[in-house]
């Protein structure tokens, strides 16, 4: 069932508001079905960045930076582009369109590139009912971390140009890719975006990080003034990326077992954790052990995440998170395929 809630939350911050008069007249359906089915709200950057691609291409958006950068335009731009009415399937799960692997329920992805290491970009999220925090990149066929590329879609995409001029040797084709920069650097300055890797913004929220985890885009809870909300770990990322090891690489089912132990009793300070509020304690080892990737972990991730989730009133990711689990492959799911 399709949830509303999200739609409420248009405008929540201020940099939106500024750039209200330059909003985009993207159909209000399109925008209203592409919030619905994923029950969270887009930046206006999403919608100014979907114009931008239509004004190069017109008849193709999702495709207008393939040929040139190697971008292509997903996830919710599909329903931009109207693709979730020709799909095969009736009853396609968003949470996991375009999906990869590693993607924790934070993440949302927007732009692929067609290569062996799965790079993809995509929103990242603190909280499901408030806009991103910053634009994020993986590649999935090599780790699970997530690097910041931006808080807009239009600097995430100039900083993935700059690298590929570098690399580009081809005049013709050096000379398309500045053309495409120029034009998407004089965009996003009319619209009043900034293009620097790391804003004001994204500093704020680091300051807020209570832990890098695994993936190392950090996580953020409510820590009131007395430090109730997280508690650390008692055992170091190196330490705990150790132990993952021991159970993996066990031999034996007894072997995996004992393995085990120290998880055993990390998830017994989770119980004492949440008893006493600080809900990030079992939020961070529910998401390193999915970053950690083994499906030996899916059960123990299953009890953690859910709950850290519920917990802190962030719904909307327990249900993508259990979605994941029971879905999770190291290709991506294209809900949308004709």
């Amino acid at each position: 069932m399709l949830d509303f809630f999200c739609l409420t939350m248009c405008e929540k911050n201020g940099d939106t508001k500024k750039r209200r008069s330059n909003q985009v007249d993207t159909a209000g359906s399109l925008r209203q079905e592409a919030e619905t089915c994923y029950r969270l709200t887009l930046p206006e950057d999403f919608y100014q960045f979907w114009r931008f691609c239509e004004e190069l291409d017109p008849e193709k958006p999702s495709d207008a930076l393939v040929s040139s950068v190697g971008l292509r335009l997903v996830g919710p731009y599909d329903i931009l582009a109207g693709k979730h009415k020709k799909a095969k399937s009736t009853n396609p799960d968003f949470s996991l369109h375009w999906r990869f692997f590693y993607d924790p329920p934070e993440f949302q992805t927007i732009l692929v590139v067609d290569s062996k290491t799965q790079y993809h970009m995509g929103y990242f999220r603190d909280v499901p009912d408030e806009l991103p925090v910053w634009v994020g990149a993986n590649e999935a066929k090599k780790s699970c971390v997530i690097s910041q590329v931006g808080d807009n879609v239009f600097a995430a995409v100039k900083l993935f140009l700059s690298k590929k001029l570098k690399e580009m040797t081809d005049k013709k084709k050096i000379a398309i890719l500045k053309d495409i920069d120029e034009k998407l650097t004089r965009t996003a300055k009319e619209l009043g975006y900034s293009l620097e890797q790391k804003t004001v913004k994204m500093k704020q929220r680091d300051k807020k990080v209570v832990t890098k985890a695994f993936h190392g885009a950090g996580l953020v809870v409510p820590v009131d003034k007395n430090d109730v909300g997280y508690r650390e770990l008692p055992e170091t990322n190196a330490n705990l990326r150790r132990i993952c090891k021991a159970i993996v690489d066990a031999s034996t089912d007894d072997e995996r077992l004992k393995a085990f132990a120290p998880i055993q009793e990390m998830l017994t300070f989770v119980q004492f954790a949440n008893d006493e509020c600080d809900y990030g304690m079992g939020y961070e080892l529910g998401i390193d052990l999915f970053c950690y990737g083994s499906h030996y972990f899916h059960k123990t991730v299953g009890q953690l995440l859910p709950l850290a989730y519920t917990l802190l009133q962030r719904s909307l990711f327990a249900d993508i998170i259990q979605s994941h689990l029971a879905n999770r492959r190291e290709e991506p799911l294209d809900q949308l395929a004709p």
